[in-house]
């Protein structure tokens, strides 16, 4: 049995949904039936999108702490004039 995403068009509402036939699909938050099926991306895990996301995210950090520390740096100096 599938697993389809569905976004609301009345409220809003994104959530997922185990599809069993062909029966009519109701939003869970506000009841509308007024749905737009997602086109959901599946996932692949093995070594290399590990070792790809592990760099990424390392890469990521390393900006965010070189963005850290020309901010304390530009700071500091503002409080010395």
């Amino acid at each position: 049995m599938p697993l389809y995403e569905y976004r609301c068009r009345a409220c809003g509402h994104q959530f997922e949904a185990l599809v069993r036939g062909t029966g009519q699909r109701v939003c869970p938050s506000c009841g509308g039936a007024d749905l737009e099926q997602l086109v959901s991306l599946f996932a692949v895990s093995s070594e290399t999108t590990r070792q790809a996301n592990l760099q990424a995210g390392r890469k990521r950090v390393r900006k965010e702490q070189r963005d850290k520390a020309i901010a304390d740096q530009e700071e500091s100096e503002r409080h010395h004039d």
